[in-house]
């Protein structure tokens, strides 16, 4: 049964971090767990960089608005590769008999692990804020103590997500795959786009 732990996740996002030109590669076609994740964790690291790009104020309306449809399907992909990691680990979860008494837990191991690759984004963005030589030493300071923070919330997280792995593993615990339906995404549920068709 292929079951990740929260370190080996942890250590996965940091190390693709790491590389610079990572987020570019297109993503592993492999159809496993660590695909879904490469992929989940990708989406997130180019929506990263859209959105700061979104923000910028010097360029002209046309670039913010491709920005704004690349973070549309960014996010799009984003949450198919959560769905993707849910699907994969309930079929390895299988087999497993529930006890009387198991709980549903509402966030899915999927969810879990995409929350996990954006607090990997943040702590890596915010300690960049910490080695700033630009910036005033208050600035340094509020972003070291962010920085502590963030680290914080990843382990619990990090805790959280190994708690209920075991707990589904052993029978006490079951979540389910949650689609997201994305209706602004989609021609048909959207209703600037399907009533644009009408007129």
């Amino acid at each position: 049964m292929e079951i990740p732990d929260s370190r080996e996740i942890l250590e996965f996002h940091d190390r693709w971090l790491g590389r610079s030109d990572w987020d570019a590669e297109s993503p592993t076609q492999t159809q496993d767990l660590w695909s879904y994740i490469e992929h989940n964790h990708q989406c997130n690291c180019r929506l990263w960089k859209e959105e700061d790009q979104a923000r910028r104020r010097n360029v002209p309306d046309a670039e913010i608005a491709t920005n704004k449809r690349n973070i549309d399907a960014f996010n799009q992909r984003r949450n198919d590769a959560i769905e993707k990691i849910d699907e994969y680990l309930l079929g390895q979860l299988a087999a497993v008999e529930r006890k009387a008494g198991s709980r549903l837990h509402s966030e899915t191991a999927g969810s879990m692990t995409d929350r996990l690759s954006i607090l990997a984004l943040k702590v890596f963005h915010m300690r960049l804020q910490t080695e700033r030589t630009d910036a005033s030493p208050e600035h340094i300071e509020t972003s070291r103590a962010r920085l502590a923070r963030l680290v914080e919330q990843r382990a619990d997280l990090a805790t959280s997500f190994d708690a209920l792995l075991d707990d589904c593993a052993a029978g006490r615990a079951w979540f389910k795959v949650y689609r997201q339906f994305k209706m602004y995404n989609d021609p048909a549920f959207n209703p600037y786009l399907y009533g644009a068709k009408r007129s």
